[in-house]
């Protein structure tokens, strides 16, 4: 590709969770249209491993790892610090990282997949919004998930808890309702800034996000699920496209909007979620 052809070169992405999966391919193709792109993961060998393989891939050199634990306020705090340090415009995040089929809870004591599928990128969200507002126009892209039309309710004792189900599988269905309602706040909450925020269904992929699941649910769970690279295309799309560039607020699916579930359009649980996320990222 060209230098002319890169329509990406000279802005910064930050994606979380970008060491793998689903974030490692959307980070391969922002890099090859020239992005600076910032790898934020929990693992920095791994980070650095797929740096390094994204460099040598796309001949972009302007790519590298940031340490970034989303159980962690302190570890979110540290990584968002270390980026508001760095004279960076930041006209593009995307928070992708997401675990499911773990079970437990977070550094800061709440359900693990809430805790770091939502108020891990809460907090980090919140962090850096002056600087993305000051970045603007600006997108801001929350990888969901198609599991939040199963989640029932939105119960904020339960989110205290350590997760209840053996596969976690329902407790990520919560978190993804969580990132849905969360993107639809933002977008309200953001209007007439210069920035726009918007949810997404990636595709049921075959990511590193079911490892921990034990093997014969897992395969079952996992069987016919679509490539990395496939499951990127919608976060390329809402991260990029002059498509969506007037839209914010909405929810995505194969590069389309989407009605997401009756629960993710309940903007007063959307406002509660939001002020109850201030508060516990605020301790």
């Amino acid at each position: 590709m060209s230098e002319e052809a890169k329509p990406l070169k000279g802005k910064t992405c930050v994606i979380t969770g970008a060491n793998t999966g689903i974030g490692r391919a959307t980070a391969h193709e922002l890099a090859a249209r020239g992005a600076h792109v910032i790898l934020a993961c929990r693992n920095v060998e791994k980070g650095q491993e797929a740096v390094d393989a994204i460099r040598r891939e796309t001949g972009n050199e302007e790519v590298e790892p940031l340490a970034l634990d989303l159980a962690s306020f302190a570890s979110v705090r540290s990584a968002a610090k270390t980026l508001l340090a760095r004279d960076l415009r930041i006209p593009l995040l995307i928070n992708n990282a997401g675990l499911a089929g773990q079970r437990g809870l977070t550094k800061d004591g709440f359900e693990i997949h809430f805790g770091t599928n939502h108020l891990g990128h809460f907090l980090f969200t919140k962090l850096l919004l002056e600087r993305i507002k000051e970045s603007g126009p600006a997108r801001i892209v929350h990888v969901a998930s198609k599991a939040h039309y199963d989640a029932k309710a939105l119960d904020f004792t339960v989110v205290r808890e350590s997760t209840k189900t053996i596969t976690g599988v329902p407790e990520y269905s919560v978190s993804k309702l969580a990132n849905v309602l969360y993107s639809a706040e933002l977008a309200r909450r953001l209007a007439g800034t210069g920035v726009n925020s918007y949810s997404l269904h990636p595709g049921v992929v075959a990511s590193d996000a079911w490892r921990r699941i034990p093997w014969p649910i897992r395969w079952f769970i996992t069987r016919g699920m679509i490539s990395n690279e496939e499951g990127a295309k919608t976060s390329v799309y809402c991260a990029t496209s002059p498509e969506v560039e007037s839209e914010t607020g909405y929810y995505y699916d194969r590069c389309r909007k989407k009605e997401p579930s009756k629960l993710a359009r309940d903007e007063k649980l959307a406002g509660e979620l939001w002020e109850r996320s201030e508060a516990w990222v605020a301790g």
